[in-house]
């Protein structure tokens, strides 16, 4: 039962501090996500930045529209650099999310770094093969989309 992970970079013309306001902001996470996945966040009275402890819980809807819980907790923040977020509850047995924003010139750089374990063993190394890979590069492809939607394009 292998572990996977998954790199993403995208330039970002604007400030370090609107991109932080941006992503830090668990209200921007349906933004990102694509509709297909069902995602809805369920957590009551959540704070308006991530902090180190933060419990977020969604539903979503990652294969064949069937509707999953899952609850992420936000373990590091380092204001205007980076937070982790690591499921507690959901589809993976590992799912350590990081996500990384520095200054360049004319703009910001963020960088992802997602690393996964499929559930099931040799099962789950199957399906990850077939379409889970796939699947994140694609939701994050979207979010890139929404980013440069929601920033403009980097020159």
């Amino acid at each position: 039962m292998g572990h996977y992970q998954l790199f993403t970079t995208q330039k970002i013309p604007a400030s370090v501090t609107e991109v932080w306001d941006f992503i830090s902001s668990p209200q921007n996470l349906r933004k990102i996500t694509p509709e297909h996945m069902g995602f809805d966040i369920t957590s009551t009275k959540l704070a308006d930045k991530m902090y180190p402890g933060m419990i977020i819980s969604y539903k979503v809807k990652p294969l064949l529209g069937i509707g999953l819980d899952w609850v992420t907790e936000i373990t590091h923040v380092k204001e205007g650099e980076y937070f982790v977020d690591e499921q507690r509850i959901g589809p993976y047995s590992i799912w350590h999310h990081q996500h990384r924003i520095s200054p360049i010139k004319n703009g910001v750089l963020m960088e992802d770094i997602v690393t996964y374990q499929p559930p099931l063993g040799i099962l789950g190394d199957l399906a990850n093969a077939l379409f889970i890979r796939k699947q994140l590069k694609d939701i994050f492809q979207y979010r890139h989309q929404a980013v440069e939607k929601e920033f403009g394009t980097f020159q």
